[in-house]
């Protein structure tokens, strides 16, 4: 009787288990698929996706080469790419060296600064410049009363390149730092010895260590560059340069009369092979990463380089570039925010006034678009942390058969940028019976932030779960738990903190995101990165810089929040 029970037992394991591991890799592959395939089919239609009478053909794409411009779009868009990830690879680097690997004063509160921003959008940070180094900017205009003369140019693809790597130096600065505070600093004391100084024994053994963290985050940050939709709007559109982001929002959302629609899925085809090729030359590049392991058996904690006579200097050259470039752009947004306009010319103190504020909080639709965006962000962090958990723990601590497959699946939104995602989703709900009962609501764009940033959590997530001895599960297991009841009841519990920083970091992202939405939402769904886009496009300038503010203000007390309660580690 007790062989019955436990085979039965072992039966109801096996179908739980099976049904877990199945449903989770169906589920992912929907959302991953479901809205590649639409853009995908749209490519290859002569009509719209939903009309009835739409037939197969290749013309899409050779109306694409054949079309005005095209080829300028797309060397901007390679030019600005390629200038933003060596202007963040540069600046990244360099201050990743000089912060993490030497005696620099006050480092600690300097790094701390330079990741700042990482948690807002890139539409914030654009904004930020336009307000402070923009034509008719704080800074521009001071410099031009004061010297005659403005040596920068933002409405220029060369102001945007060095623009968008500035604020993507924090990116390369992370990945970097990581790897210089973890180099053997025995290497160094050796080239020192030989009669390097500091800079020459961090250039010839420091810097050729970081090489896989450059190379990682060099690809990552000409990826982004290449899907950018914020810089290359705010500032390429009033002198029409055009990238291939900005043509796709364009053709997709301001061509309101007859939308192209074949053109844009021939454009998003493209756009998504090519970023699909970068990562993977990414992961190519990265084969011989062992090659570069100085740090074996105990851990151990460099020593910092001794900058003698550079001290200070250093620090001087490290505070001017962090003020020019992160702590005016914020402040630049600030100010804005309480002045009814903002001039070198006249006191700020005197144009204090609390009209742009009052412009959102008297609105319903600017209310909505805060509120929206904080529940998007709570709810879809949690059920983004809980099915990207499950997703890890099938992938990675089970015995699926398609686990490795499904893991590929999950990381391969990597290679989806934003503005193809979003525009995926849009046409199918529309193309799909059913999904319109979520078209023009906040589920419909909780769903697309998941689907954008489940590698993002799996990145959190899994490292902390290589950490756990797989003895635990087949100790649980010898005892008669099933896989389900072993991760629930052992594996989850030890991986808190690793959930709590999945949780934070899909917050932030889901937060901070726009250019998923702008193909999305609806009267009753915004948030506040398409209600800024709106506002840019009307010149509300005010409005703008208040709503910003919120933005930053509500992500600022929640990393506080969630570093201090939750003990999350966020970009640290």
């Amino acid at each position: 009787m007790s062989d019955t029970t436990l085979t039965q037992d072992r039966a109801r394991s096996f179908d739980r288990s099976n049904l877990i591991f199945w449903g989770v890799s169906l589920l992912t592959a929907v959302l991953v698929i479901g809205p590649i395939a639409p853009i995908v089919i749209q490519a290859f239609l002569d009509k719209p996706l939903y009309a009835s009478d739409a037939a197969a053909t290749l013309g899409n794409f050779t109306r694409l080469f054949q079309e005005a411009g095209m080829l300028k779009v797309v060397f901007n868009t390679v030019f600005f790419a390629v200038l933003t990830m060596v202007v963040a690879q540069v600046c990244g680097a360099v201050m990743a060296v000089i912060i993490g690997r030497t005696n620099l004063p006050g480092r600690q509160w300097i790094g701390e600064i330079f990741v700042w921003p990482l948690f807002v959008s890139n539409l914030v940070i654009a904004f930020g410049w336009f307000t402070m180094y923009g034509p008719s900017g704080f800074i521009t205009l001071a410099m031009r009363s004061w010297f005659g003369v403005v040596p920068w140019n933002l409405y220029s693809l060369t102001g945007m390149g060095i623009v968008a790597g500035l604020s993507q130096a924090p990116l390369a600065f992370l990945m970097c730092v990581g790897a210089v505070t973890k180099a053997d600093a025995q290497l160094e004391d050796a080239a020192r010895s030989a009669g390097a100084g500091p800079f020459r024994a961090l250039w010839s053994v420091t810097v050729p260590m970081m090489r896989p963290a450059i190379i990682y985050s060099a690809v990552l940050n000409f990826v982004i560059g290449i899907e950018m939709l914020a810089i290359p709007l705010l500032f390429g559109g009033p002198s029409g340069i055009q990238t291939v982001t900005t043509f796709l929002y364009d053709q997709g959302i301001n061509a309101a009369v007859r939308p192209e629609y074949g053109i844009v899925g021939a454009v998003a085809v493209m756009l998504l092979v090519v970023v699909a090729f970068l990562v993977w030359l990414q992961g190519y590049l990265l084969r011989g990463s062992g090659r570069f392991v100085t740090v074996r058996g105990k851990a151990s904690r460099p020593a910092l380089l001794e900058l003698g006579k550079w001290r200070w200097p250093a620090f001087g050259i490290v505070f001017a570039f962090v003020f020019f470039t992160i702590i005016t752009i914020f402040a630049g947004i600030f100010l804005r925010a309480g002045v009814s306009f903002l001039t070198p010319l006249i006191p700020f103190w005197k144009l204090l006034t609390t009209a742009n504020f009052d412009v959102i909080f008297a609105l319903s639709n600017y209310m909505r678009s805060i509120y929206n965006s904080v529940i998007i962000s709570l709810i879809g962090a949690l059920i983004g942390t809980f099915f990207v958990a499950i997703i890890a723990l099938v992938a990675r601590r089970s015995e699926f058969r398609f686990r490795r497959p499904l893991e590929y699946l999950a990381l391969f939104p990597r290679a989806v940028p934003g503005i193809i995602a979003g525009l995926g989703f849009f046409y199918a709900v529309v193309w799909l019976p059913g999904l319109d009962a979520i078209r023009g609501t906040i589920w419909i764009l909780i769903v697309a932030f998941i689907l954008r940033y489940i590698p993002v959590g799996f990145g959190t997530i899994s490292p902390a779960l290589s950490q756990i001895g797989e003895e635990l599960d087949r100790g649980a297991r010898i005892s008669g738990a099933d896989w389900w009841t072993t991760v629930t009841r052992i594996i989850m519990p030890i991986l808190k903190p690793a959930l709590f920083s999945c949780f934070a970091l899909l917050f932030i992202h889901f937060f901070k995101e726009y250019v998923t939405a702008a193909f999305l939402f609806q009267p009753g769904s915004e948030i506040i990165g398409t209600t800024m886009l709106q506002l840019v496009a009307q010149g509300d300038n005010g409005p703008v810089s208040a709503l910003a503010t919120i933005q930053v203000i509500i992500t600022a007390v929640f990393v506080f929040l969630a570093r201090r309660v939750l003990g999350a580690r966020i970009y640290g």
